[in-house]
């Protein structure tokens, strides 16, 4: 079977040009057959109305719930969501009930994302079994399960020992370690950055608490030579230090959120915990070291951490509620919207963020568009704007604090091994939109 995408727009990654061409793609092998323009018939074909054509984008950091919180997400809500948003390949994080730390989880994960016939669900496991700190997981076994990557996310390994062993063992069976960099014993029980734990009488979470831990890890990475990839990045120290670990030529990367371009602890007036996010919004200085560090490239990737939870949870005060935010449907157009169009950011520069450096950096494929490459491929409307709507959302989260907020660049057509997995003339079959 073969499927013919007309109408587009192919952006080019070397000089940002946009031409129109059609892309012809084998379904069964899922590989683009042929770029350009009257290409051969196919047995399906889509119309686009000059919609422009990208790569797949590549979200190293979601969270889907399943298994033991269906009823925040689910593996299938995730990946259609996630295929929404034009993601192609999601890569999962391991805090469920039960965590991901056996061979047998991370199987269970990818049946349920096959089943689902959406975005590619990558499994991260666990460090240590049941995220508990103590002890390390079988990375061998979880890597020949399907683990691309490992983590305690949601937890950062406190012990300094133990995560150096975990690097030695992670660079043996050549697994990144992905860390949620926390040391708890300065963050306690902190909620909020300081400004606005101070303006609500709330706990804070000192910066500290994020770069101390980096700090540890960056230099047991570059004594082990493991690949340290450092998540959520929030605070200006954290950026100085990842900085000078490329500088010295340690093995780390580094992505970095929407949230955390673009919001800052200001926006928080109220007891309003869809604000409530771990790392927490930080000050406007570290929002532009943050921006600044992810346009020299300090900050290799975004990521969204989406990290749904159901409307109850998020009813609650701040100092009850669950930390976390979804984001995988609007991260896109958020970020096209206020920093491409503003002319902070090339649109080049960020399709290569969203895509083709997480696929280098985490070896897989896609990441481009090319004859013989991997038929991941999204089409984004760059002319007509749309106000952001939690109740649109295929996600089961609608914890967002961008509702309302006006945006370009929504996709409209993702297509993830050559099967189309999202279409909005047809998303009835998906959600409403």
């Amino acid at each position: 079977m073969r499927l013919k995408i007309t109408g587009g727009r192919l952006l080019d990654l070397t000089d940002g040009s946009l031409a129109p061409a059609d892309v012809l793609i084998h379904q069964t092998e899922g590989t683009i057959l042929a770029i350009g323009r009257e290409l051969p018939e196919a047995d399906a074909t889509v119309e686009l109305s000059g919609e422009v054509l990208l790569p797949g984008f590549i979200d190293m950091h979601v969270h889907l719930r399943e298994p033991g919180f269906e009823d925040k997400e689910t593996i299938a809500t995730g990946a259609k969501a996630a295929a929404a948003g034009g993601f192609t390949q999601i890569a999962c994080m391991p805090n469920t009930n039960p965590p991901l730390h056996t061979p047998e989880l991370v199987r269970y994960v990818r049946r349920q994302a096959m089943a689902a016939g959406a975005a590619q669900v990558l499994p991260i496991a666990c460090i240590t079994e049941g995220q508990s700190g103590e002890r390390l997981t079988d990375f061998a076994g979880l890597k020949e399960a399907g683990a691309v990557a490992l983590s305690d996310d949601g937890k950062g390994v406190q012990h300094g020992g133990l995560m150096r062993q975990a690097m030695i063992e992670a660079a043996a069976v050549g697994l990144p370690l992905c860390i949620h960099a926390e040391d708890e014993t300065i963050a306690g029980r902190g909620v909020l950055h300081k400004g606005a734990a101070r303006r609500l009488s709330l706990p804070d979470i000192p910066g500290e608490a994020e770069s101390a831990m980096i700090a540890r890890d960056i230099l047991l990475a570059e004594q082990t030579g493991a690949h340290l990839h450092v998540c959520h990045v929030s605070v200006e120290s954290a950026v100085a230090l990842i900085r000078w670990a490329k500088s010295r030529g340690i093995h780390v990367t580094a992505e970095v959120t929407p949230h955390h371009l673009l919001l800052t602890e200001d926006v928080i007036t109220s007891d309003d915990a869809v604000y409530k996010v771990n790392p927490p919004l930080r000050s406007e200085r570290d929002r532009l070291a943050c921006l600044e560090g992810f346009l020299d490239g300090t900050l290799d990737m975004v990521a969204t951490d989406h990290a749904p939870h159901t409307v109850q949870e998020k009813q609650r005060s701040i100092l009850e509620s669950p930390f976390g935010m979804v984001g995988i449907e609007t991260v896109f157009p958020l970020l096209y919207t206020y920093l491409v169009m503003p002319g902070k950011l090339s649109l080049v520069d960020l399709v290569k963020r969203m895509s083709t450096i997480p696929a280098h950096k985490f070896g897989l494929p896609g990441g481009v568009i090319r004859v013989g490459g991997k038929a991941d491929v999204v089409a984004v409307d760059l002319d007509n704007e749309r106000v952001i709507s939690p109740d649109t959302f295929l996600s089961k989260g609608r914890n967002t604090p961008f509702a309302g907020w006006r945006a370009v660049g929504f996709p409209t057509l993702t297509v993830c091994g050559g099967k189309i997995v999202y279409n909005k003339q047809e998303a009835s079959q998906y959600g409403t939109i």
